[in-house]
């Protein structure tokens, strides 16, 4: 399982979004995820690939993730 991060762009705001990207390698996963944002720029927020990493448990605080910042 990989997960991308956006930043997403609207004038002078900005921000992040991060998506959960299925892929069989971290390659593939990059290259769906720079494709997912060239769809996504079509509106007026423009959307950049900021990186891809491969994630276990993305965008989930539970008692694990606790027990490590502990």
């Amino acid at each position: 399982m990989f997960m991308a991060e956006f930043k997403l762009r609207f004038g002078d705001r900005k921000w992040y979004v991060r998506r959960i990207v299925e892929a069989s390698s971290l390659e593939e996963a990059e290259e769906k995820a720079k494709r997912y944002a060239e769809l996504m720029n079509r509106g007026e927020v423009e959307w950049k690939l900021s990186y891809v990493i491969e994630a276990e448990r993305p965008l989930i605080i539970g008692d694990e993730e606790l027990k490590k910042l502990s």
